[in-house]
């Protein structure tokens, strides 16, 4: 079974173990109309299921698995890449999946645990928020601007439109803390986030994302796939036997990426001598501060690597 999801309906393709299409279904895309499919298809133990990892995925897996079925991932970057070979277009639908999951030549993805989605939903929930906030305060520095006005002076503008700003940010300001709190305690009682905490830059915070971000530790073969993993490599191209090293990749977690980065500041900020920042500091004189702290950031990523691996504490000598 391949099946094709979008926001509003999947399409459902069934076909047989020589390929031939028994069931090709547009089902709503709501649980109801989901298990009401499956009950009147009976999927016995040996049916297949392959999905392809976007934004709606999760509770259809859910589902799906608590039925006790055989459901597969796949990521679409690399399916699509495997699909382009074999089937030649750029569209790969319901049947298409199917056909490529019979064939075994699926990209599957990691599906994180329960415990490991719920955290990821919480720590990217706080971080939304934190990005609201951050454009209204932008917002209102914007209007002070244009009003030559200073931030001592805030009040005395009595703009109905920075008023209305500082109301919300006073509202995402409780809630900012509602979810810190309970950030705090989870980071508190995780082995692994208390031993992120002991790398100099890394907060409560940051430690939770990088463990809801990263799962499983172990299923990334080398550090150098961590790196990969959270975007920090540069990209490359080969061309008459020269390689060329291009900008970051910007592949895999957005959300680690940025933590990563975010953590580098802190880290040169705190950690004045450690090899990171000595590393950030000589780099950063012959390519600039945004490469060197790419750069800096991947060799953070690579003590985080260890750190989780070996289950021990920071030392200055890990970098």
């Amino acid at each position: 079974m391949g099946m094709d999801v979008h926001k509003n309906y999947l399409q459902v393709a069934v076909l047989d173990e020589k390929g031939k299409i028994l069931n090709n279904s547009r089902v709503d895309n709501n649980m109801i109309k989901v298990n009401e499919f499956f009950d009147s298809l009976h999927p016995g133990n040996n049916t297949k299921i392959v999905m392809e990892s976007c934004g709606m995925w999760y509770n259809i897996y859910e589902c799906l698995r608590k039925r006790q079925l055989n459901v597969r991932l796949s990521n679409p970057v690399k399916t699509r890449a495997i699909a382009s070979a074999k089937i030649k277009t750029d569209k790969l639908d319901a049947v298409k999946l199917a056909d490529l999951l019979r064939g075994g030549y699926i990209a599957e993805c990691y599906i994180a645990t329960t415990e490991t989605m719920d955290l990821r939903e919480l720590v990217r929930h706080r971080a939304a928020l934190v990005r609201m906030r951050t454009k209204l305060k932008n917002k209102i520095h914007s209007i002070m601007f244009m009003n030559g006005t200073s931030i001592e002076k805030l009040k005395e503008l009595n703009d109905y439109r920075i008023n209305g700003c500082l109301r919300i940010i006073e509202s995402l300001n409780d809630e900012i803390n509602t979810v810190s709190k309970k950030t705090l305690l989870l980071a508190q009682e995780d082995e692994m986030a208390r031993l992120l905490m002991t790398v100099p830059g890394i907060g409560y915070y940051s430690a939770l994302l990088i463990v809801s971000e990263i799962g499983d530790i172990h299923r990334f073969p080398d550090s150098y796939h961590l790196c990969s993993y959270a975007g920090l490599i540069p990209s490359t191209r080969s061309s008459g036997g020269t390689t060329y090293h291009g900008s970051i990749t910007k592949s895999g977690s957005k959300y680690l990426r940025w933590i990563m980065l975010e953590c580098l500041h802190a880290h040169i900020r705190n950690e004045k001598n450690s090899n990171v920042t000595q590393f950030y500091h000589r780099l950063s004189k012959k390519k600039g501060n945004s490469k060197a702290a790419v750069a800096a950031a991947s060799k953070l990523v690579k003590i985080v690597y260890w750190i989780m691996k070996e289950k021990r504490m920071y030392d200055n000598h890990h970098g």
